[in-house]
């Protein structure tokens, strides 16, 4: 099969390309001359071999080729979307799907290194290929150190499913093609040092199983390469009807005229460096590249069209093509590689001065440089974590804990003991009501309570401004990682069976030791009643509006509703006036003799109303005279001791505080053990796993390093890597020379 692909000139795109031919005058020379490379090629193997041993006893220096491959790799890392003018040469392979572009590919690579399919689309992203001589015909991708030996099959297989897989990596779901590139380096003896970009077959119709939008994607990916003035386009083309008349003229010898036009590109007017005919294969992918090669090479040498002159014999065979092609590169490189240098000198220069303007006193750190900065920072905030002194933990926790579990103390336990007709019942309604609490919700609280604590003061740490050192630049990235690390952490699963135990023996004793106990137990039933009265008045106020001074000060009145309200208030109190010790809740006959009394003086009320407003106003009165109690226990200890035989005063409300006092602070206790001893512990290991990921992940940082001064910091990076890598390849250009 005759494959033809032409080589595109500086600034200019080629679309066809045939090539034909020479002199048969040339052709006893050109077989001398393949003869003479051939030895001399085995002749370099042998020279480079012996090379390579010594690479262990001497520092091996860069090939140009890989010096330059690195740098076009940084700069599309620097500008993926190619969008400026000022990129570096390369090759770009172009053609139809199944046009022959793999084929030409793997004749110049010497190695069959891409993924075949019988007419299914294999090449689905970029792919840039590195090529330069070496002692061993090897291939490797740019982020792995694993060599293929393209000597071996099972490497060769090995190789070709790699890029496979990467090809289909690179494509995201819902899409055919992609354009991240995928970058191989390929090594032997006698390869032409260029590098190729092998770009996705260009396709007229979407077929069954394709994205509706790839012809599109292939066309946009194409366009961007195709676009740097800088680029040396070969274009691959399969059998068409230029081929057909070749055939005709070979077998005929027809038209030598007609031949000749084509060949010169004067029949189809199209500007080129040169037309190259090459012979790819016979049609069959198991043939080796040597058999092809030599199969191309007899092709030639009988070809008639190169004995009666019509073909040139140094641009045919993929041989003359990889020389012309690499040549036309090298050039091409010298020429703009130095006034790249300088674009980015100027870049350089200006991004440095933007710097200087606006960040004069901030160094320039890089996104991983940033990252590392506020890493530190995180972890010394996390070891501070440790230095809480105990009596805060313990205060934080106990004060917390109370916050949460009041109400239910006081709801639940205490209030329904209070109502109770003697000592012993208040007792045992309590130690029963205790009871139930320990074993079902108090353990569970606690634990909720110590790790809501643990955050709390883990976030105080993470995002305490540090005065004038403080950097917001962090800020989104230390939320993320106090979030996901929070996420991450669970509390320790048998802490709740331990703390039920030690809670359940803690509110079982009774035993008060001291008067200091006696009064701290008082001081602290005295608080939790005030601030229950103080809520209750708040919540009556509501009720029944403004009263007569607020009215006269404030001009301000009360709504028909809290006139209603105020009015079965005043009703309600004169009942527990006449019966300070009424039950908690109001009798049906009750309710009843209250509407009536309201209805006489024109006032319609709902007997719900009735009950709503006899439940704060009894609340009221019940908390006034547990504080009025609780004033009379002051003196109350001495009889206590004496189990309060022959004694009027009673104070188990007191012992009850006192046991809900204490089980809180060897509660607080036990808690604040387990933050120390290993709740800390296990949060800073997270903290440390979270960063580890985030550093591994590039978009994370990304997302969470961001702003002008970041993006700039990264620009200025990346532009004097840039320039470093140009300057450093324009002197080994220099010294070649």
């Amino acid at each position: 099969m005759l494959h033809s692909c032409p080589c595109f000139p500086h600034r200019e795109i080629l679309l066809l390309l045939h090539l034909f031919l020479n002199s048969f005058r040339l052709l006893k020379y050109q077989r001398i001359l393949e003869r003479l490379e051939k030895e001399n090629k085995e002749l370099r193997k042998l020279v480079l071999q012996k090379d390579d041993k010594g690479i262990h006893q001497r520092k091996l220096k860069k090939s140009l080729i890989d010096m330059y491959s690195e740098v076009l790799d940084i700069l599309s890392d620097y500008d993926a979307s190619y969008n400026t003018q000022d990129h570096l040469p390369r090759v770009v392979v172009v053609g139809d799907q199944s046009a022959g572009k793999t084929s030409v590919l793997e004749m110049i690579a010497q190695a069959r290194i891409f993924p075949r399919g019988s007419g299914e689309m294999m090449t689905r992203s970029p792919v840039k290929v590195t090529l330069s001589e070496g002692p061993h015909h090897v291939a490797l991708f740019k982020d792995s150190s694993r060599e293929f030996d393209l000597t071996k099959e099972e490497d060769l297989a090995a190789l070709r499913n790699e890029i496979e897989i990467r090809m289909r990596k690179s494509v995201k779901e819902g899409c055919t093609v992609s354009a991240e590139t995928i970058s191989l380096n390929v090594k032997g003896p006698g390869l032409q040092r260029m590098v190729l970009v092998d770009l996705p077959g260009v396709i007229s119709t979407v077929t069954s199983g394709m994205a509706p939008d790839t012809k599109d994607t292939i066309f946009s990916i194409s366009k961007a390469y195709m676009q740097n003035p800088n680029a040396i386009i070969l274009c691959i083309q399969e059998r068409s009807i230029v081929t057909d008349f070749m055939d005709l003229a070979e077998k005929n010898v027809a038209s030598p005229n007609r031949i000749q036009q084509i060949i010169e590109g004067k029949l189809f007017p199209m500007k080129a460096l040169g037309y190259f005919a090459v012979v790819t294969g016979k049609g069959n992918n198991a043939e080796s590249i040597e058999s092809i090669k030599d199969y191309e090479e007899e092709f030639f040498q009988n070809s008639k069209l190169l004995k009666t002159c019509m073909l040139k014999a140094h641009q045919v065979t993929t041989r003359n093509l990889s020389l012309a092609v690499s040549d036309c590169f090298w050039k091409m490189v010298r020429e703009s590689v130095e006034q790249q240098a300088d674009a980015f000198k100027a870049t350089r220069f200006n991004l440095e001065t933007e710097w200087k303007n606006n960040y004069p006193q901030l160094r320039e750190l890089d996104r991983n440089e940033l990252f590392e900065k506020a890493k530190n920072e995180i972890l010394d905030e996390v070891i501070s974590l440790s230095q809480v002194t105990p009596k805060h933990w313990e205060e934080i926790l106990q004060k917390t804990l109370w916050e949460r579990v009041s109400t239910h103390v006081i709801e639940n336990i205490y209030l329904p003991a209070a109502q109770t007709t003697n000592s012993g019942t208040f007792n045992t309604t309590v130690d029963i009501k205790l009871k139930q609490w320990t074993d079902k919700q108090l353990p569970n609280k606690a634990v909720e309570v110590a790790w809501e604590t643990l955050q709390e003061e883990f976030s105080h740490f993470m995002t305490e401004k540090k005065g004038k050192e403080h950097d917001d630049i962090f800020d989104k990235l230390k939320q993320a990682v106090k979030e996901e690390s929070i996420k991450r952490h669970k509390w320790n699963e048998r802490a709740e069976d331990s703390l039920r135990v030690i809670q359940h023996n803690a509110l079982e004793d009774r035993s008060i030791s001291d008067k200091q106990q006696w009064d701290a137990a008082i001081h602290f039933m005295e608080d939790t009643l005030q601030s229950r009265l103080k809520d209750t008045e708040s919540v009556i106020e509501d009720m029944v509006g403004p009263d007569w001074k607020k009215r006269w000060l404030y001009w301000v009145g009360r709504t028909k509703e809290q006139n209603i309200r105020n009015e079965t208030k005043n009703e309600l109190e004169k009942m527990i006036k006449c019966n300070e010790d009424h039950a908690a809740y109001l009798a049906n006959d009750e309710v009843t003799t209250v509407r009536k009394n309201l209805e006489a003086k024109g006032v319609a009320v709902d007997p719900c109303l009735i009950k709503d407003t006899w439940h704060q106003v009894y609340r009221r009165h019940f908390l006034r005279t547990a504080l009025s109690h609780c004033n009379l226990c002051r003196r109350g200890f001495y009889y206590y001791q004496r189990h309060f035989v022959d004694s009027e005063l009673e104070c188990n409300d007191v012992v009850l505080f006192w046991r809900i006092q204490r089980m809180l602070a060897i509660t607080a206790n036990t808690l604040r053990q387990q933050l120390t001893n290993t709740e800390v512990r296990r949060l800073e290991k997270n903290v440390k796993e979270v960063l580890e990921d985030f550093a591994e992940d590039s978009d994370k940082k990304v997302k969470l390093l961001t702003g002008k001064r970041v993006q700039l910091a990264e620009d200025l990076k990346k532009v004097r890597e840039i320039q470093e890598k140009l300057e450093a390849f324009i002197e080994a250009l220099h010294q070649e020379k």
